[in-house]
């Protein structure tokens, strides 16, 4: 799978995902953006994120063996501020 079809299947996976488990509102593939994204060999990961203000992040992960998508959904549970 290419990086351009990887990207825009995740973004459907995060999007229905928010409708469903999100109160109040739906949002379009068009808002979910890519904070990060990497390939390797025939295998993609990335992590994305939405507007929406619910502390929560996803990571996609292409399997190119089984032709499978995994989406792992993680919420931030804290920010430290670690001074140097």
């Amino acid at each position: 799978m290419d990086n351009q079809s990887f990207i825009s299947k995740s973004k459907q996976a995060v999007v229905d995902y928010v409708n469903e488990h999100t109160d109040g509102g739906t949002i379009d593939s068009y808002e979910v953006y890519v904070v990060w994204l990497v390939r390797v060999l025939q295998n993609n990961k990335a992590l994305l994120s939405t507007p929406v203000p619910d502390g929560r992040y996803y990571e996609a992960t292409f399997n190119g063996d089984k032709n499978e998508i995994y989406l792992d959904v993680y919420k931030k549970e804290k920010n430290i501020d670690i001074n140097l």
